[in-house]
């Protein structure tokens, strides 16, 4: 996504230079701090950490998130290292090599999985992936992609900082299809960055201090709304003709019951009035009967 700063003029810069020119000429308002390094250096490494944990908008204080956009596996590492040390809250993106799908994810240590939990089978194979680049061939480019990618990521830091909307833990696009998996991974307990096993513990601990919370089920009363004409519902059924009316209940597991019950067979005869014996006449003998009569 680094390559939607370059402009033609700026050819010879750096990535951060060029970011740094092209954002400034957008809003020149916005405070910069550029260092033009490998961050997966010791004496790097280090500085950037220091940088972290001091170089927030009030000096001394630590920033309030971090976001990597940068373009290999071992920058990502570095970054996911320093967070978990720090207890860094920062927002991890990328662009595939084929320039046809993208992510992000927001990684807060201890609660979400870092990028070491689950990592790219290159990262998990410990393979350099130096190695897997050809000689004189560059990954695929495409600026429609980083710049959906890219917007994704700033929409999210927006919702996080500002405290609206569904914050995405992950979130997928995939161009050919247009198709934006989400999901959010837990940590995994398991995980080879000692740091994040650490935060994992001071995450659990500090739920199991905050006060559990009761829910109270209340059962809402049936209220009928007023009408102008004094019209009110009435069962036509007493209870006790409703119970009359139902068959035997069946012998069920507790907390099991049945939603209606087979009526018995046996008729219960009401004094007073006349019932018919049942018959095994055809309906053309009772036809022929009702004829003579």
């Amino acid at each position: 996504m680094n390559r939607l700063f370059f402009q033609p003029h700026q050819a010879g810069l750096s990535k951060v230079q060029a970011a740094e020119h092209t954002l400034r000429n957008i809003n020149p308002d916005v405070q910069f701090e550029v260092h033009n390094y490998n961050i997966t250096t010791v004496d790097n490494f280090q500085h950037f950490m220091d940088r972290i944990s001091y170089g927030g908008l009030e000096e001394g204080k630590p920033v309030d998130l971090v976001l990597s956009c940068v373009d290999n596996f071992e920058a990502r590492m570095a970054i996911n290292t320093a967070c978990n040390e720090l207890g860094q809250t920062w927002m991890e993106s990328g662009v595939s090599e084929n320039a046809v799908s993208g992510h992000i994810q927001l990684i807060i240590p201890g609660e979400s999985a870092c990028f070491a939990c689950a990592p790219p089978l290159v990262v998990a194979a410990n393979i350099d992936e130096k190695t897997l680049k050809r000689e004189g061939v560059c990954a695929a480019s495409l600026p429609t992609t980083m710049g959906v990618v890219a917007g994704i990521l700033v929409q999210n830091v927006l919702k996080f900082l500002l405290n609206f909307g569904t914050v995405s833990y992950y979130l997928g696009y995939n161009a050919m299809q247009d198709f934006f998996p989400t999901m959010a991974m837990k940590p995994n307990p398991h995980c080879n960055d000692k740091n994040c096993r650490k935060q994992q513990e001071e995450y659990k601990e500090k739920k199991a201090a905050q006060p559990k919370q009761v829910v109270v089920e209340q059962e809402e009363e049936i209220v009928h709304e007023d009408n102008d004409w004094g019209i009110e519902l009435v069962s036509e059924v007493s209870e006790e003709e409703l119970k009359a009316a139902s068959g035997p209940l069946p012998d069920l597991p507790k907390g099991i019951t049945v939603a209606y019950t087979i009526p018995n067979k046996e008729e219960t005869v009401v004094a007073g009035e006349t019932t018919v014996a049942e018959s095994e006449e055809s309906l053309e003998e009772l036809m022929a009967k009702m004829k003579n009569m």
